[in-house]
């Protein structure tokens, strides 16, 4: 299996720290965020990975290299203008094979367990990863039936089937080349994707109550490195 990690974005509410340097490379403790997700991967026993890349993309490219170093095999899709989640993924689809693979925000701290997805047999076009929610975005994403620990049902209003909990997308999921056949390339949000796919009953999700923190302010990353000095 493959995966993707989305380091594309310019990180504009983390200037100035993401001026001179791409929010992915910005550090916990002594790694960077990307680090940890390679580290992760790796140790799941995902070693072929692909990166997007705009925004002082070259600095991404210097520091991993093609991935050895971490025992990893790295192929880059580099994005003149970042092309928000999906157009980046449906650009980068010919590097990722025909068998599903797995998606990653650049931008996010984990300890969720990859090994979880490249595992996960499921006859669905995509599968996301939800969180409680966090203070920044307190009422949700998606609805997932409440309680729910492994695959269930992903639903974008609690009116589908009954009574059910709004949870954060987390920026993990795992997708079919499939989910993206009737994409054309080009900037491209990935929601508006996921809520169609939803209607058609064609994404499955799980609860993950682990460690996790979108990294979206500069705040947020120097309260992580509180917990790493």
């Amino acid at each position: 299996m493959k995966a993707m990690i989305l380091a594309a974005g310019r990180g504009e509410r983390m200037r100035p720290l993401t001026d001179n340097l791409p929010k992915p490379l910005l550090k916990v403790g002594a790694k960077s965020l990307i680090e940890y997700h390679i580290d992760a991967l790796q140790k799941a026993g995902i070693r072929e990975l692909v990166i997007n890349h705009a925004w002082l993309g070259y600095k991404i490219e210097a520091y991993l290299g093609n991935g050895s170093q971490f025992g990893v095999n790295i192929q880059y899709s580099r994005e003149r203008q970042a092309l928000e989640t999906a157009g980046g993924i449906i650009q980068a689809l010919d590097l990722l094979g025909h068998d599903f693979f797995i998606v990653v925000n650049g931008d996010i701290f984990t300890d969720y367990d990859y090994s979880r997805l490249s595992h996960l047999k499921t006859d669905r076009l995509a599968h996301l990863v939800l969180v409680k929610n966090p203070e920044h975005n307190s009422t949700g994403d998606f609805y997932l039936k409440s309680g729910v620990t492994g695959e269930a049902d992903v639903y974008t209003d609690n009116v589908s089937a009954g009574t059910m909990q709004a949870y954060t997308f987390s920026g993990i999921g795992l997708y079919h080349p499939d989910f993206f056949a009737d994409s054309k390339p080009g900037r491209q949000a990935l929601a508006p994707l996921l809520r169609d796919a939803m209607n058609h009953q064609l994404v499955s999700g799980e609860l993950y109550q682990g460690a996790w923190l979108d990294i979206g302010t500069p705040q947020r990353l120097a309260e992580l490195n509180q917990q790493y000095v």
